[in-house]
């Protein structure tokens, strides 16, 4: 739980504090103030980094540097220092421990559900592919680093397909061999994510749909998860005169996805704008409660003006499964969202900026 925090030349924000209460929270304000970047700061305090921004965009204009002081169940402090001048670097103090990066110890699980989320049954499969990474980096210690370090060999094994015009597996095999190794390592990690929330989905979608849907959730990997990294490999040097034609690595989890079914049909092609919408809400609720048991304690919940989203049905719902978490919520209408609530919430209204 975070009990306050002070913003300095953080975005919109030249020095202000807030103070937040352990139920809703309620940033109220017009567009453009702010709302959205208090939500932002508080994300990275509890996990290192920005859902929209690079660290260098999250120092306010023109000065050298931010920085984000809190306490954290009203005895740890929390302190996040992002400098631009004289170079770009980061550091996090806890507690007084000061370090460059944070584990997944240090983090604060956290569940944000904002608007381009609705988007995911019909975006790109690359926004499917970060939800499921995103999700187990605050679950899976070293999946952040398998995360990093896949797409940097990715990246150089791309590079050399572009700038060798008739690149040999010799050449290429140090790269395709560890790019299979921690292509399987994610790939697994993706594949039992998948299958854990596919158990819940279906009463899930149920508590929350006015009709019944048969739902399901389902990884499609490009290999035997059992012999992901031997498949993979082989395909690797096989694939390369296509891969060396396009300039480009055609296989690896970077090349996959999900799929969601509704009574068998897949879900992009059938699902409606009240079934999709209900379907993210049920995934975003399965994510609370899949952090708070495999981390052992309640995750932070940031809803980034998406009240205006679900009508009143998903609403009620919604605020039916918050009631145990520290929730922060951004509106333009602080109505619309504190009616929904029996229990006192607190409101918080930002300025213009």
């Amino acid at each position: 739980m975070i009990t306050n925090l002070r913003l300095q030349n953080f975005r919109s924000y030249a020095d202000e504090t807030f103070e937040f209460s352990p139920g809703v929270n309620i940033v109220v304000g017009p567009n453009a103030s702010g709302k959205t970047n208090l939500l932002e700061a508080i994300l990275v305090l509890a996990r290192g980094a920005s859902y929209r921004a690079k660290d260098s965009e999250l120092v306010a204009f023109d000065k050298p540097w931010a920085r984000l002081d809190s306490l954290v169940d009203d005895n740890d402090t929390r302190i996040v220092k992002l400098v631009n001048n004289p170079a770009p670097g980061k550091l996090y103090e806890l507690s007084g421990k000061v370090y460059k990066r944070l584990t997944l110890a240090h983090n604060l699980p956290t569940v944000l559900f904002e608007p381009n989320n609705l988007q995911l049954l019909h975006g790109s499969p690359d926004q499917r592919r970060n939800y499921l990474d995103d999700l187990l980096e605050q679950q899976v210690a070293n999946y952040g680093a398998a995360r990093r370090n896949y797409r940097r060999i990715l990246a150089q094994r791309n590079a050399l397909l572009k700038r060798t015009k008739k690149p040999s597996n010799e050449e290429l095999f140090p790269w395709n061999l560890r790019l299979s190794e921690f292509g399987a390592h994610i790939a697994r990690h993706r594949a039992e994510l998948t299958a854990s929330m596919n158990e819940r989905l279906g009463d899930k979608y149920r508590e929350l749909a006015t009709h019944a849907t048969a739902t399901e959730l389902r990884y499609n990997s490009q290999f035997e998860l059992e012999q992901y990294e031997t498949q993979m490999l082989k395909k690797l040097e096989s694939n390369l005169a296509l891969d060396a034609l396009r300039g480009f690595t055609t296989a690896g989890p970077h090349r996959e996805d999900f799929q969601v079914t509704f009574d068998g049909h897949e879900a992009t092609e059938t699902a409606s704008r009240g079934e999709t919408r209900t379907l993210v809400l049920a995934l975003k609720i399965i994510e609370l409660e899949l952090l708070e048991q495999t981390r052992g304690i309640q995750p932070l919940l940031l809803l980034d003006d998406v009240f205006s989203e679900l009508d009143g049905a998903r609403r009620h719902a919604l605020t039916d499964h918050l009631k145990s978490y520290q929730t922060f919520i951004t509106t333009t209408d602080a109505d619309i969202v504190s009616k929904n609530f029996t229990e006192t919430a607190t409101i918080i209204p930002v300025g213009g900026s």
